[in-house]
């Protein structure tokens, strides 16, 4: 796509901000929602332009008005949250975004979605996007980021093409989601492999996102879903321990069988069903995500978007260690 006016939900957050420079850097003028005068800061820092407003808001149709379309990276992705204000921002924040740029004429939108949408705890091996839902969810998260998903596709038309992508565990320099709670755990002792944490799993380098999303403003069709990789999967614990190395932190030895676990998650199902202020160690959206297999077949992203990664595993491992020693 050549340069164009975007508007950017969710800019202030780690994906968000990640693709603000790679927006800007492609030429594109941004227009990034924000709620804070924080959020504003960081967003203009970057190069983009605040707006303010909120995701359920109806009246951001107007600050959309010329756009060439819209990227919605906006959620709330706490794995541990099972209160209804998750499922009004996932749900009804995606429902309003996206019927406010179908009213401002906006005629392609990219929504960024996730694997949890398909996780119920069980292992999944090389899905592909016409994996079914699950008849149970693994958390909260999870189910409203399927509900968000058919509620994109359903409001895709001939002249509003809506595009949905699949990231899967998405890691990279700047990452203030996962890693800050991850690093929280080893250094507490709380940390411990999963069955060793030989289990493979997929992953998304923030970069390639933004590829996955520079190539989807151009190329694919409205209401489809597509997987966005780094490339073959790896084992869960060389992703994990390679990022904790390069923060300068040795990754523990310790390990958990899967089998307690699930006696854990049992417990907090338990605990949320009788409102009790309880919580179990690990939920089991929190299990679903990292304590089995999970891999994703990303060749639809690859043959209709033309999507390739343009960073390995190795790279971003090295790229995040310049960035570490750059903070210091």
């Amino acid at each position: 796509m050549s340069s164009s006016t975007l508007f950017l939900t969710g800019g202030s957050g780690y994906v968000g901000r990640n693709l603000i420079r790679r927006l800007c850097a492609d030429g594109h003028h941004v227009r990034a929602l924000v709620r804070s005068p924080h959020a504003a800061a960081v967003v203009e820092a970057l190069g983009a332009q605040p707006v303010q407003g909120d995701l359920l808001d109806p009246g951001i149709a107007v600050a959309m008005q010329g756009c060439t379309a819209l990227i919605h990276a906006a959620a709330d992705t706490d794995h541990r949250n099972a209160s209804p204000s998750q499922w009004q921002t996932n749900v009804e924040g995606t429902r309003n975004v996206l019927t406010a740029a179908r009213a401002a004429g906006v005629p392609v939108a990219v929504v960024l979605s996730s694997e949890s949408a398909l996780t119920r705890g069980a292992p999944l091996h090389q899905a592909r996007e016409d994996h079914p839902y699950p008849a149970r969810a693994a958390g909260v998260y999870g189910a409203s980021k399927a509900e968000a998903e058919r509620v994109a596709l359903a409001l895709s038309t001939p002249q509003f093409a809506v595009k949905v992508l699949r990231p899967r565990f998405v890691w990279g320099r700047d990452n203030t989601t996962a890693m800050p709670y991850l690093l929280q755990a080893v250094c507490s002792g709380r940390f411990a492999w999963i069955d060793g944490g030989h289990y493979l799993t997929s992953a998304t380098h923030v970069d390639n996102l933004a590829e996955a999303v520079s190539c989807a403003l151009s190329r694919g069709a409205g209401a489809r879903i597509y997987h966005v990789c780094d490339g073959a999967p790896v084992p869960f614990r060389r992703l994990i321990g390679a990022q904790l190395q390069a923060y300068g932190v040795q990754p523990p030895d310790k390990q958990v069988p899967r089998a307690l676990l699930r006696v854990f998650i049992g417990l907090d199902d338990l605990f949320r069903r009788l409102r009790l202020p309880l919580r179990a160690p690990m939920t089991r959206q929190e299990f679903a995500s990292s304590a089995v297999e999970v891999t994703l077949d990303d060749s639809r992203a690859r043959s209709e978007l033309g999507y390739r990664p343009v960073i390995t595993l190795d790279a971003g491992i090295a790229m995040l260690k310049r960035h570490v020693a750059e903070q210091g």
